[in-house]
């Protein structure tokens, strides 16, 4: 597998009156060809910001970056952190696009399907409008949408959630981008079309042969198309590794607080699900030492006062499973079977 992506030590924060809002705190994440990528989270832990950070959407007026955001074209490997914007935008859309939450959204209402999707394609490939709207229904064909030269004339009003959802799907991959952002991508979305949608992204990536980062808060998703997964709090990754790593064998506490939280067909209904309790922290005044510390139901199994003094360092417990906790590893793995023996088949 080749790499497409590499992020090292990035760092987002978003300059107030109060202070400086933290919303990426050094994070590293790789993603190879072929693979399937999951950011998993809270609202507010990072998720989105580290997304739209890649594509080199935020406004560089009112945004501090720092690190490196490594993207792989046809011509080298570019920084979308220190490049140009100009060469931010030529790698935006044909080596790396995204899929949006809320697709109503992100379609324009008075524009018609062949209309946006042609737009996104002439950017990027100098051929003529009937050349564009032979391609806008050619990709809509590929996402399974029905009767698609007649329905690149409609609107988006005109089309359900789920082939919103297609459409947007479309519209990121018309250029062949080798790397595929899906942020939220059945969030709106009801079970049934859901699966739909995710089966049509396993597909597409196998004839693509793009590399998938999947932003999502759902367990389930990730569990059923991840390859690997970065749990991320409070702008940080608080533990990464395999799906098997994060879901068999989970070593930070807060992975362990997401995956007792989620109820299991394999449980014996014993009464509510154990929610992490308390509120994610401020990102402008984060605690002194661990950013979990608050919240942590395993503190008091740390000797000493680490958990509120010190921030523990991201350290590999096994090969390629990383976690982020003052807690000892045998007490983690410990309490990470209690978690996985719950039901998480």
């Amino acid at each position: 597998m080749s790499k497409l992506l590499e992020i090292k030590n990035l760092k987002v924060s978003f300059p107030t009156d109060d202070g400086d809002v933290k919303a990426v705190d050094g994070i590293d994440l790789t993603l190879n060809s072929g693979e399937t990528v999951a950011i998993v989270g809270e609202s507010g832990s990072g998720k989105t910001v580290t997304s739209l950070s890649i594509l080199g959407l935020h406004n560089r007026a009112s945004t501090n970056l720092s690190g490196e955001i490594l993207v792989t074209t046809q011509a080298g490997v570019v920084d979308v952190v220190s490049a140009a914007e100009q060469d931010v935008r030529s790698i935006r859309g044909k080596n790396a696009a995204m899929i949006f939450q809320d697709p109503m959204s992100s379609l324009h209402p008075y524009y018609s399907i062949t209309n946006q999707l042609s737009e996104a394609y002439r950017i990027h490939n100098k051929v003529s409008k009937q050349a564009a709207h032979n391609r806008s229904v050619e990709m809509l064909e590929l996402v399974g949408i029905p009767e698609p030269a007649k329905r690149a004339k409609e609107f988006p009003h005109q089309f359900s959630g789920g082939m919103r959802q297609r459409v947007m799907i479309a519209m990121a991959l018309i250029n062949n981008p080798k790397i595929l952002i899906a942020d939220e991508p059945t969030t709106a979305l009801d079970v049934t079309v859901q699966a739909q949608i995710l089966l049509l992204l396993r597909d597409l990536q196998k004839e693509f042969k793009m590399g998938i980062l999947l932003i999502t808060h759902d367990l389930g998703v990730v569990a059923e198309v991840a390859d690997r997964v970065n749990v991320m709090y409070a702008g940080k990754v608080v533990e990464s590794g395999s799906v098997e790593d994060i879901y068999y064998q989970p070593a930070a506490p807060y992975t362990m607080g997401l995956l007792s939280s989620i109820p299991s067909v394999y449980g014996k209904g014993t009464g509510k699900l154990s929610a992490i309790p308390g509120q994610p922290p401020s990102l402008i005044n984060l605690p002194k030492g661990c950013g979990f510390e608050p919240r942590c139901t395993l503190k008091h199994l740390v000797t000493g006062a680490n958990c509120v003094t010190d921030k523990p360092n991201l350290i590999e417990d096994s090969a390629g499973h990383f976690a982020r906790c003052h807690l000892d590893l045998e007490t983690r793995k410990i309490e990470g079977k209690k978690v996985a023996a719950k039901g998480v088949k």
